[in-house]
Formats: C-alpha cells, sequence, structure tokens
C-alpha cells in the first residue's frame, strides 16, 4: 500500500499537469496562421500541410486559416477543389471543430451529396472530439446526427434533400461532394446562413458562410460551373464577391519521399520531378501508395481525380472535344473566312431551351459555328426573324444568304391548335427547311468524325473539320457537358438534362452536310 503512495501521487500529478495543459489550450482562440498550426499539432495531433508542391496550388491549411479566421469582407464562403483522397471531408471535420471549440453558441450544418457522405464528415469529428483536451468540451452524449458543446455551439448532419435544407438559419454550413448535388438543393443552401456576434481574431462577429469541397467529377459539373465563376469576379453585379477557390492535388498532400523511391523509376517523377523529397513536407498520403494507384486507373482518371487537372471525360459523347483546339476568337474566324455557304441547325424547345446555331463552311469544307441563340420561351417566329438578322448581317460577306436549315423531325408535325408545323412556320419565312431521320447515335458519330478526323496522309496531324467560335459560350460548354448515363455504360443514348439541346441542332446541321457521302442511311421528308 505504502509502496503505492508514490506512484499514485505521480498520477494525480500527471493529471493536473494534463488538465492545466488543455486549460491552456482552450483558455483563447489562436491569433494567427502559425499559432493555429501550432495548436492543431498540440490539442488534436493533426499536422497539415503548409506548403503546395505545385504552382499555383493551395496547401490544406490555407484552407483552414480562411476558414477559422474568416477571411473575405463579406463572407468566408470558398470553394475546395482536391483529390481524391486528399483529406477535403476530413480537414471539414477539423475546420467545424475549431468553429465549434472557440465561437461560442456557433452552429454548423454538415450536407453532403448523399446522407453516407454526411456521416463521414461527422463520424471524423465525433473522433476528433474523444481527444483528451476536448472530450471535456461534449454536452450530454453525441447523437448519431448531432452533437452539441457545453458553450452552446452545435453541429448537426442534414439529409441531402431541399426539403432538410429549407428553414435552416445557421452560421456555418459544409458541403462535401457538392459535385453529386443538384443545383435546386445548392440554390436553397445560400439563404441557410446567418452572423453571430461573437468577438475574436476573426473580427467582432462570426460571419455566415456556405463551403463547398469536392473532387471536379463531371464536366461542366455543378463544381466545375462554381469554380469558373469564382474566377470570374464582378458576374452578379459589382458588390459580388468571388469564392475564394483553395485546390490541390495528391502530389501537394504526399508525405516527404525517401531514398526507398528512386527517381529514375519512379511512375510519379513525369508529375513530381523529385520535388516530394525536398525537406519539410508533411502530407498525409504515402508516396507508396500513389505509385501503387496511379497504374489502376487511365490518364484522364488519374488527372481529373488526384492531380485535379481537368473533370474526367470517360462518359462524354465527345471526347475528342477540345476547348483549346476547337474554339475560335475573332481573329481565328476571320482567317479561317471567307465562307462559301452559311447553314444553320436547330432543335426545337419552349419550356426547355430552343437552340439555333449558324455555321459557315470554307473552301477547304471546313464547318465554324459563328452564332448561336439559345433560349427558353421563344417561340418559332422569334428564331426565325434572328436567323434572317444574322442571313442579312453575315449573308453578303459570303456571297449568299442561309442556304440551308436543318431541324428536328419532330418541327415536321402539324400542331393540333393551328393545323401548322414548326417547318410551315421557316418556310414561309424563306428558309430551305431539311428534316432527317436518323440515330442519335448515327449523328454524333459524324460529329465526333469532324472534331478528330483521321489523318488524310501518313505522318501528318489531322486538323479539326467543326470549330466554334469562342462567342457561342452555350455550346462550347455543351459539348463538353454532353454525356452518357453514368450507371448505364452500355447504352448510346446521351442524358437530357439541358445540355442536349444545343448539341441536337449541330447534329442536325452535321447530318445534313455529311450523310449524304453514305455514313448514315437517312429518310428526307
Amino acid at each position: 500500500m505504502d509502496g503505492d503512495a508514490p506512484k499514485e501521487r505521480r498520477t494525480r500529478v500527471a493529471k493536473r499537469a494534463s488538465a492545466a495543459a488543455s486549460d491552456e489550450l482552450l483558455a483563447k482562440p489562436p491569433n494567427d496562421s502559425a499559432e493555429l498550426h501550432a495548436w492543431l499539432g498540440r490539442a488534436m495531433e493533426v499536422h497539415v500541410s503548409r506548403t503546395p508542391m505545385v504552382p499555383g496550388h493551395s496547401a490544406p491549411m490555407d484552407y483552414l486559416d480562411h476558414v477559422f479566421f474568416e477571411r473575405g469582407s463579406h463572407a468566408a464562403d470558398c470553394l475546395v477543389w482536391a483529390n481524391r483522397g486528399g483529406g477535403k471531408t476530413y480537414l471539414g471535420a477539423v475546420a467545424t471543430v475549431l468553429d465549434l471549440v472557440f465561437k461560442p453558441g456557433v452552429q454548423v450544418r454538415i450536407l453532403g451529396g448523399s446522407l453516407e457522405q454526411s456521416q463521414r464528415m461527422y463520424e471524423h469529428l465525433r473522433l476528433l472530439f474523444e481527444s483528451p483536451v476536448l472530450a471535456g468540451l461534449v454536452k450530454g452524449r453525441p447523437t448519431v446526427r448531432r452533437l452539441a458543446l457545453t458553450n452552446g455551439a452545435a453541429v448537426q448532419v442534414l439529409s441531402a434533400s431541399q426539403t432538410a435544407v429549407r428553414g435552416t438559419r445557421v452560421q456555418k454550413v459544409r458541403c462535401d461532394e457538392v459535385d453529386l448535388f443538384d443545383q435546386a438543393m445548392w440554390d436553397a443552401v445560400q439563404l441557410t446562413t446567418r452572423s453571430l456576434r461573437g468577438p475574436g481574431p476573426w473580427g467582432d462577429i462570426v460571419k455566415g458562410s456556405v463551403e463547398a469541397l469536392s473532387t471536379m467529377h463531371r464536366p461542366f459539373g455543378l463544381m466545375q460551373r462554381l469554380v469558373d465563376q469564382a474566377q470570374r469576379p464582378g458576374e452578379g453585379g459589382s458588390d459580388a464577391q468571388p469564392r475564394r477557390v483553395f485546390k490541390w492535388g495528391v502530389l501537394d498532400v504526399l508525405e516527404r519521399c525517401t531514398d526507398e523511391h528512386a527517381c529514375d523509376t519512379c511512375t510519379l517523377y513525369p508529375e513530381c520531378r523529385g520535388r516530394a523529397k525536398e525537406d519539410g513536407r508533411r502530407g498525409h498520403i504515402r508516396v507508396s501508395d500513389a505509385v501503387a494507384m496511379k497504374p489502376r486507373v487511365g490518364r484522364h482518371t488519374w488527372e481529373s481525380e488526384m492531380l485535379c487537372l481537368m473533370p474526367k471525360r470517360s462518359d462524354c459523347v465527345y471526347p475528342e472535344f477540345d476547348l483549346k483546339a476547337h474554339a475560335l476568337d475573332d481573329a481565328q474566324v476571320a482567317a479561317a473566312g471567307p465562307f462559301s455557304r452559311l447553314i444553320a441547325g436547330l432543335d426545337f424547345g419552349y419550356r426547355s431551351e430552343s437552340a439555333l446555331l449558324l455555321g459557315g463552311l470554307d473552301a477547304c469544307g471546313r464547318l465554324v459555328i459563328l452564332r448561336e441563340h439559345v433560349r427558353t420561351q421563344t417561340t418559332v417566329a422569334e428564331l426565325a426573324g434572328t436567323l434572317r438578322a444574322w442571313s442579312d448581317e453575315l449573308g453578303p460577306a459570303a456571297g449568299q444568304p442561309v442556304s440551308m436549315l436543318a431541324i428536328d423531325p419532330a418541327g415536321l408535325a402539324a400542331s393540333d391548335q393551328t393545323g401548322r408545323s414548326a417547318a410551315d412556320v421557316l418556310k414561309e419565312a424563306g428558309f430551305a427547311v431539311r428534316a432527317k431521320a436518323s440515330t442519335i447515335h448515327e449523328g454524333v458519330n459524324l460529329v465526333r468524325a469532324r472534331l478528330a478526323p483521321a489523318a488524310t496522309r501518313p505522318g501528318e496531324p489531322a486538323t479539326p473539320r467543326l470549330l466554334v467560335h469562342r462567342g457561342c459560350t452555350r455550346l462550347l460548354e455543351c459539348l463538353a457537358q454532353y454525356h452518357y448515363p453514368v450507371d448505364d455504360p452500355e447504352s448510346l443514348v446521351p442524358v437530357k438534362d439541358g445540355s442536349d439541346h444545343a448539341c441536337d441542332a449541330l447534329r442536325y446541321l452535321v447530318l445534313h452536310l455529311d450523310s449524304h457521302a453514305g455514313a448514315v442511311r437517312v429518310r428526307e421528308y
């Protein structure tokens, strides 16, 4: 018994010292980025990379610094575009811990592309609060979807639905894998935040903010649209503040490489160039794991989901489309002329988009799309007026007015109310209307052949025979976004999600140009 007394005293002393250290860590918030980084290591044993490997990328610590100190004049809104396994879900949980601990009364909501995704961030958070420093702050027992602290702060997981989002009034919403959100749910999230009085190194109030964290899965999906908008300041009004974008890939979160991996035989060397061996690196992904993953996937998947260079294009209808190769500015369009013919393509819609395209053929048979008119709630008569204006503007330069208008065969059907078809209205406006029956796949193949034709001579590069003026922004967007069903790899029918209308107008146009060569058999009405 007496022999145990010194041990018991040492235990009590150690507990008091540990409690004192915890009290010191929780007494006041870190005042700058260096203090924040040190606090994470001491209080949570979380070590976050502070230096990106790739020029122009961010370090994960940059994200935590931004959201904790709430950088930004009005809100701390931001986008985190990171690779798979890049730690974005975990870091979202770390950011939530910092908010809850140091911002009394703050309310945080976690919203994922699915409830399962939301739960992943929440599980990380619950484990972090099991640390000796933080465990005493938790009020009661956390539930499967909610955790509260004794200071009045709380976090809750939301279901991935508009119903769960609407009516929410909180300070912070963290949206994980936002590329899986639909637009309506993302729009609903934007009106959920409110500021809270609470002074600290972030200012006098805790700002309301919405964060989007995601790998960029889909070309021109929600995440890419958000990133594009953030890189175009001023959209939405002169006072609009663009969201800050934090981007990192697998290279930026690699651990320091050792002599175990020789650069001259390493599969990562083309991207890394030996930079992972530099002193001071402290990423969380092991070099051996990255080396093992790279050969398992194709180049496009590796570049989009691990290097964060571009969206994945494996399900695209037109994977050959490349903005750099196929988009022309004014000077390039002028150099491509003069055009021997003006031709047009039209896909009908009213509640959905109507898409009218005007193209020019040069002496070599290249097709250049010169104008687009893509609108909802547009009548056939209005479309005819637009095409007439284009014809008057460009017809003399081409030597003749629009010589052909290719339309959806559905436009031949007579209206139940008027007894006249859309084709009748266009013919009466003076246009040579053409409509041909074919499968979508047949027309798509003709468009693909123009985007990436075969070389005519051995050793010579093939040049595209389909180009688009940069002013046709909707068509350019749709060419990149148009895709087949992700969950049905055998399907040859593209998804009708809005990107199909401009692509259909282009398909009708190209079908009439190229089907005569025998590439497809069609029936003309």
